[in-house]
């Protein structure tokens, strides 16, 4: 891509997604060859505190329903979208997400087409979508649909309906259960430990460390391994901030959630999702 096919649509997406000004956003996909990916992380390698949206699992308005199986062994998100939030705050629709989540549970469905084909009251769910989108005339949809199955499953809904997380545990504990969703709820961690960071994520934030960090002027002259030493050291901090068993408890900030888990019990996490409008 050329830089004439840069629209002011990519920049505007591109301000939205990171939160960066105008021209600097215009400048990443010129330099990037309009490559969205690449301009999040030029913007970064130049020191931008660029928003961490992963849109990857967000959808613009909608309802989010976690909820789980009777016994908590498995655990069930549905993101119902829609386009406008005079929708998604209706009392209506909020009850007909719940009602295609209650029919994702009670079939145990493993993904969104097969939760499309389910039916409710002999309606199959695709079906009662359409109806649906015909009487409220805006588009609507399974947007989301995550699962997990563990010992125990734990389910939270946060903010009216705006986001949704499961927690998988190796033994029943209601109430850490509860509290580290609402930990994940709050800090989006990226993985439940360093361990569980794809290696990807791993070597792209290390390039974008080292690049930044080359890119200081105090930094000028100082030897590769002594730049390579003081990047680790950054990204421990990383892996601190963004994984969940090494974030500062939200209840009691002078112990890590690892702790907590293991003052609860021994409790372990085993995996997680958190689902979002964006």
């Amino acid at each position: 891509m050329g830089t004439a096919n840069i629209t002011a649509a990519d920049i505007n997406k591109l301000r939205q997604a990171t939160g960066a000004g105008m021209m600097d956003c215009r400048k990443a996909l010129t330099e990037t060859n309009g490559d969205f990916e690449a301009a999040i992380d030029w913007l970064r390698k130049q020191g931008q505190k660029v928003a961490a949206k992963r849109s990857d699992r967000e959808a613009k308005e909608g309802v989010i329903i976690a909820k789980t199986s009777a016994d908590h062994k498995v655990g069930f998100v549905v993101c119902i979208s829609c386009e406008t939030d005079f929708v998604s705050k209706n009392a209506d629709f909020v009850a007909f997400a719940t009602s295609i989540a209650d029919a994702a549970v009670a079939n145990n469905v493993k993904s969104a087409e097969e939760l499309n084909e389910v039916t409710i009251n002999g309606a199959k769910v695709a079906d009662l979508i359409n109806d649906k989108l015909a009487a409220i005339g805006e588009k609507i949809g399974v947007a989301k649909f995550e699962r997990i199955e563990a010992p125990y499953v734990a389910s939270y809904i946060h903010g009216a309906n705006r986001m949704g997380v499961l927690v998988g545990l190796n033994k029943e504990a209601a109430d850490a259960g509860k509290d580290v969703a609402m930990q994940i709820a709050a800090m989006n961690p990226l993985a439940v430990d360093a361990n569980s960071i794809p290696a990807e994520t791993i070597e792209r934030e290390r390039a974008i460390v080292v690049e930044t960090m080359k890119a200081d002027p105090k930094m000028a002259g100082k030897p590769d391994d002594m730049i390579a030493k003081i990047a680790e050291g950054k990204l421990n901090a990383f892996f601190k901030e963004n994984t969940l068993l090494a974030q500062a408890f939200v209840k009691d900030g002078a112990v890590t959630v690892e702790s907590y888990l293991k003052h609860a019990g021994d409790v372990t996490v085993t995996e997680f999702r958190r689902v979002a409008l964006g």
